[in-house]
């Protein structure tokens, strides 16, 4: 398994086992992808994979349910209808969570990483929400069709998800929050035989998901 921190917390011994006790079944997404983690993003991500769906995955994974969980899907109403506001940014409301997906065309040139002058003031826009809700964790996770060689697009989707983290660490959004993770071509949502399914599965996925902070709040009545 390869894992790098790129300043991001690292990846901690517990969920680190759990992704070596899983690597006999694992897809190689898994079992190389996680580069980077705070927040148990990991997890979310080897339950994606289960699932079919990186953010939607994550999401699942991290609910809490009951009347604490229906406190949370309150709570991330308010925030998932500011974020609809972010141009490119396609916004629902997922259990206890949010998943935004952004079509890397919007974001980036082809074959290339850096975020472009209007991807950045979109995600300026996400950025001010993330800071304003800051009891959330975030899972942002690449992908690409499957033109080119897997390792090539496994590079580029780690490349892809590295840059939209770090550029939200430059607008304040705290890096502890965050956990990373590229998945190549191996989570595509359309067939890539079409040029339509090719746009549709080149993608950057962010799960929106209740920290420890808003679970035990909500486990109170607190959450306002």
């Amino acid at each position: 398994m390869r894992s790098q921190t790129i300043g991001f917390a690292v990846v901690p011994l517990l969920i680190a086992a759990m992704v070596l006790t899983d690597g006999c079944s694992a897809s190689r997404a898994i079992k190389g992808t996680a580069i980077g983690a705070g927040a148990g993003g990991v997890i979310g991500a080897i339950i994606g994979k289960q699932t079919g769906n990186t953010a939607t995955g994550a999401i699942v994974g991290a609910a809490v349910g009951g009347t604490a969980g229906g406190l949370i899907g309150r709570h991330m109403d308010k925030q998932a209808e500011e974020l609809k506001a972010v141009e490119g940014a396609k916004v629902e409301r997922v259990g206890e969570g949010i998943q935004v997906t952004m079509e890397s065309g919007i974001l980036f040139q082809t074959n290339q990483a850096a975020l472009q002058a209007q991807a950045q003031q979109n995600i300026q826009k996400m950025a001010a929400v993330f800071n304003k809700y800051p009891d959330t964790n975030l899972l942002i996770a690449g992908h690409t069709d499957s033109d080119g060689t897997e390792q090539y697009n496994q590079t580029l989707s780690e490349n892809r998800a590295k840059s939209v983290s770090n550029y939200l660490v430059s607008l304040g959004v705290s890096s502890s929050r965050m956990s990373i993770v590229g998945f190549g071509e191996t989570q595509p949502v359309q067939p890539n035989e079409t040029a339509e399914g090719k746009q549709a599965n080149r993608r950057v996925e962010i799960a929106i998901m209740a920290n420890e902070k808003m679970v035990k709040a909500a486990e109170d009545g607190t959450l306002k």
